[in-house]
């Protein structure tokens, strides 16, 4: 590119130029020229402009000091999105409460990762509160921990692998996960492997028959 003020602009392919034409009419208005030319120039001939830029691309590749001040918008979104999920995992990992619930989503991020409906049956199991024998034994009011079953006590984990009231539907999420996994596993394994699964399993309609959520002694 050239102007009256001796601006020499040298470009190998006219692509980038007619891409940006509004650009480069905007910095000859700022030079203050008179007269605008667009000429193509061979790359790596001894041209002072095109030399020149090439050396800067150069020392650009091996300067890693950012030559820049401004930042994106996405870019600042996205790293208050890390740090503040960085805090509340430390939060998270440091907090005595939400045990059970932390069985489920040992990380922050596994949690935000899913996105399912919650239910009160949903909530009691994922929390181990509420509507649980065990939770009920523990605040004394009632006399025994057992479910109905006979097969134990009616923790969340017996719920989930091993009460013998819910055979028939525990063998859908045991075949289930058995094809992702182990049976049983952990609960982490089964939100990250059949979450959708163990939602439809803990919401059943066979579930609400059984009632053993308000069997209290």
């Amino acid at each position: 590119m050239y102007g009256q003020q001796n601006v020499k602009i040298s470009c190998t392919c006219f692509e980038p130029i007619t891409r940006n034409m509004h650009l480069w009419y905007n910095t000859v208005c700022c030079l203050r020229t008179g007269k605008l030319e667009f000429k193509w120039v061979k790359a790596h001939d001894e041209i002072y402009g095109n030399e020149n830029a090439d050396r800067l691309a150069k020392e650009a590749t091996e300067n890693f000091d950012p030559t820049y001040s401004r930042i994106p918008k996405s870019a600042i979104i996205k790293d208050n999105r890390k740090e503040s999920i960085r805090k509340w995992q430390r939060r998270w990992e440091e907090t005595t409460k939400g045990a059970i619930t932390k069985e489920f989503f040992p990380s922050v991020e596994s949690k935000l990762a899913v996105n399912f409906k919650l239910s009160p049956k949903v909530t009691t199991v994922m929390t181990g509160h509420e509507n649980i024998r065990c939770y009920w034994h523990r605040l004394k009011i009632i006399g025994s921990p057992e479910c109905p079953c006979k097969y134990g006590t009616q923790t969340v984990d017996h719920l989930i692998f091993q009460c013998k009231r819910l055979k028939n539907e525990g063998e859908i999420l045991k075949n289930s996960e058995l094809k992702a996994g182990n049976w049983p596993g952990s609960k982490s394994e089964l939100t990250n492997k059949n979450l959708k699964q163990l939602i439809s399993y803990i919401n059943s309609k066979d579930l609400e028959k059984l009632k053993f959520f308000k069997e209290l002694m």
